[in-house]
């Protein structure tokens, strides 16, 4: 698809009730999409569509749980027969639960793969069957640059989005001869609920705003990657190439993560 073109049908966001996927709700509605916002919390999903009557677009809402299966695959019918067929999902939802080795928290693990992990799965399935039958179709799959390698307080959600870099890149071979497009979007830190509890420094921070608008253009062209910003996000896919035994002390470095066991007060 061409930059000035378009694309058909109608958006559909997850994970759309805050953060990045709020911000790129509204960003699509104000360039002309209809936009179907999805998340669990219903109530903020109606404020979001009403924030969006004075735009070119329109949002609309759709109470959704992205870890319930069966929940997700009627989602998809039910919004094309009330909206139009559906052009472009943005598999956004995702939590962020730091985690420490030292005070083990299963349940965080269990919750983050959850959501992160099998909740875009639940996403992307239908999507593909959805898109199928027509040949056509744009999806997005929302990982971080978490996911390039590991990071201090992170092996639950760097493992996530780790895996979804993997499945955007899988299923790119799968796709691309069906004319469904997949691109990976992977941001550097933002502006959101999950980024307010991080107590170490986050370079090159963007608003959520931001972050929509670049992912928004990134949407309009065939590139696969959507990586933002690059003069933070180029630095780490560096880091992935450097030996172990110059990668940790350097992320050590620049984190202040401790090279020991951490102590409670």
């Amino acid at each position: 698809m061409a930059a000035h073109d378009k694309p058909e049908g109608v958006a559909l966001v997850t994970g759309a009730s805050s953060g990045i996927g709020r911000a790129l709700a509204l960003e699509l509605a104000r360039r002309g999409r209809a936009v179907v916002a999805t998340a669990r919390r219903l109530d903020l999903l109606h404020s979001l569509s009403a924030e969006a009557e004075a735009l070119t677009g329109a949002i609309r809402a759709a109470a959704a749980d992205v870890t319930d299966a069966a929940a997700m695959r009627a989602l998809f019918p039910a919004v094309e027969a009330a909206h139009g067929p559906i052009g472009l999902v943005v598999a956004n939802a995702g939590i962020y639960l730091p985690v420490s080795a030292d005070r083990p928290d299963p349940d965080a693990y269990a919750r983050t793969i959850a959501v992160n992990l099998q909740g875009t799965v639940n996403t992307v399935l239908p999507a593909i069957e959805a898109m199928r039958a027509r040949g056509v179709g744009r999806i997005a799959i929302v990982s971080s640059v978490a996911g390039y390698s590991g990071l201090p307080t992170s092996a639950a959600y760097g493992a996530t989005k780790a895996a979804l870099i993997n499945l955007a890149e899988s299923l790119k071979f799968d796709l691309d001869p069906i004319g469904i497009r997949v691109q990976l979007v992977s941001p550097g830190f933002v502006e959101t609920e999950a980024t307010d509890r991080n107590a170490f420094p986050m370079p090159f921070i963007v608003p959520a705003a931001t972050a929509a608008r670049r992912i928004a253009d990134g949407l309009e062209r065939d590139a696969f990657e959507i990586t933002f910003p690059r003069r933070f996000t180029w630095w780490l896919k560096f880091g992935r190439m450097l030996p172990y035994s110059v990668y940790f002390p350097l992320v050590r470095r620049l984190t202040g993560a401790s090279a020991g066991p951490s102590r409670t007060p």
